[in-house]
């Protein structure tokens, strides 16, 4: 050890670290938007009409980074100068000519053509008179100018958009399409974390619908489609954990709906649950749909709902933008393990299909229909929503908010270790992983997210040989908090009671 003749301090990097439940209702929805706002060109403008010798200066490319190209005009303060243009990364300069006695001929005309004639700043910019302005009066030389005003497009085709609970952002996409509608239905119940994607309008319904399955563009390598849900946390810092395509998962032209089939696929690698649209028809129907999946991430609702649209006229809507927007709600109000059924939905005036609904009777149909793993939607104190079950084939699996709990608990412990990687494998390390797991498995007993958890470290899979090959393993468990679906009084009449009258 080095001699040191006084005090030190050292830091001692173990122990238990804690672990943060990630987020469990970042909404991702994709659908149309044809009149989604376009982005704007950034613009600035030198001189004057009245002068005769303004221009306007106009980014070549759309969006923000126009704002970063400045422009300045230059007098050289030398006799016979010639008009010179230099770029330097996104900054115009422009030398303006003089004469023999030293003052500035450049005219706003001149100025314009050398601007355009210039290969570099004409990759950046257009030049173009000012209404009014001739042209023949002299420039003016002055301070660099920066352009201003330009905005990127709101909603991207195929890119992950985050709109962080505001209306206003929700608004840029218009009134046309698929998207505007839904966006209302999430909103109507709370101000949520949404991850849009946008994807084309085609020419019919069949085009638009490949548009929506997307893929994985074969030129450049970029998701597109539903399939962008995967790249949205790696640009946006959120994974959308509630999947929906409204307008797109009702169909079933003879087989499963193709993009309900895909997005399992999805949600199956963000740990995600899927909302699924009914065929809203019949109840027979209905169920012949619920049949086509048995994933314990797909949670189907029908009928369709009935809402008031922006011109005043009663509308049919997908239920399942309203079905995302109450389970952010409720994540948020009373935690992710608790069920998205008996929850009010605001924003709507009733069901396409009337949902008879008796409280205890085993036959009406909103029971048939949770019978057969499809939620809906009763009239009781309000609209609700009314089912608990996904359409697991794996009972364990059926009830929507075990699922989910798994999912948090689990990505929750997978993100909160990335410390552990690489660390020796001590005993102490051992004891600091497990110690760290066994306290969040304690603060979600003490949430009501769970009954109870443990986990340890299995010396019969942690043998010598796998630790010298770098693997060490921990197992947990835990019992998930499960709603009280069927409530049963047993009644009893007896005559017990009678003596009390004397």
């Amino acid at each position: 050890m080095t001699y040191l003749h006084g005090v030190e301090v050292l830091e001692i990097d173990t122990g238990t670290r804690p672990i943060a439940v990630v987020r469990s209702s970042v909404i991702g929805i994709v659908g149309t938007a044809p009149d989604s706002a376009s982005g704007v060109k950034s613009a600035a403008s030198i001189g004057t009409a009245a002068a005769n010798n303004g221009l306007s200066i106009t980014a070549k490319a759309v969006g923000v980074a126009g704002n970063n190209i400045s422009i300045r005009l230059v007098d050289p303060a030398a006799n016979s100068s010639a008009l010179a243009v230099t770029v330097d990364g996104n900054a115009i300069t422009i030398s303006l000519a003089t004469s023999g006695a030293g003052a500035v001929t450049t005219t706003g005309a001149l100025l314009l053509a050398a601007i355009n004639a210039h290969a570099g700043a004409s990759a950046l910019v257009t030049a173009a008179a000012l209404a009014g302005s001739t042209g023949a009066g002299v420039a003016v030389a002055g301070g660099r100018l920066f352009l201003s005003g330009g905005e990127d497009e709101a909603f991207p085709l195929n890119t992950p958009t985050l709109v962080a609970g505001s209306q206003r952002e929700a608004a840029r996409l218009g009134t046309a399409g698929t998207l505007p509608a839904a966006m209302d239905g999430i909103f109507a119940q709370v101000g949520a974390v949404v991850v849009v994607v946008r994807v084309e309008e085609g020419e019919d319904a069949e085009e638009t619908l490949a548009n929506v399955l997307g893929g994985v563009n074969a030129g450049t390598g970029d998701y597109e489609g539903i399939h962008a849900f995967l790249g949205a946390e790696s640009r946006l810092g959120v994974a959308p954990r509630i999947l929906l395509a409204p307008g797109f998962t009702h169909q079933r032209a003879g087989s499963a709906n193709a993009v309900v089939a895909a997005l399992v696929g999805i949600a199956d690698r963000l740990r995600a649950t899927v909302l699924a649209d009914g065929p809203n028809t019949t109840d027979a129907a209905a169920m012949t749909y619920a049949n086509d999946f048995g994933s314990a991430r797909v949670y189907m609702c029908d009928p369709w709902v009935k809402r008031v649209d922006r011109e005043g006229a009663i509308v049919q809507a997908p239920p399942s933008p309203y079905i995302a927007g109450v389970m952010a709600k409720s994540d948020a109000d009373n935690g992710f393990w608790r069920s998205p059924s008996n929850q009010t939905i605001a924003g709507i005036v009733g069901t396409v299909r009337p949902v008879d609904f008796v409280l205890g009777d085993p036959n009406c149909r909103a029971n048939l229909l949770n019978e057969a793993g499809i939620a809906t939607i009763i009239n009781q104190d309000g609209y609700r929503l009314w089912g608990n079950r996904s359409l697991s084939s794996d009972p364990k699996w059926s009830f929507l908010s075990i699922r989910r709990t798994a999912d948090m608990v689990n990505e929750s412990l997978l993100r909160a270790h990335l410390w552990a990687v690489d660390m020796g494998i001590t005993a102490g390390y051992v004891d600091a992983v497990t110690d760290g797991v066994n306290a969040f498995l304690r603060s979600l007993r003490s949430s009501g997210a769970i009954i109870n958890g443990r986990c340890w470290a299995d010396e019969d899979l942690n043998t010598p040989e796998a630790i010298a090959d770098g693997n060490v393993f921990f197992d947990f468990d835990f019992s998930g908090t499960y709603p009280a679906e069927r409530i049963t009084f047993r009644s009893r009449l007896t005559n017990d009671y009678l003596t009390e009258i004397f």
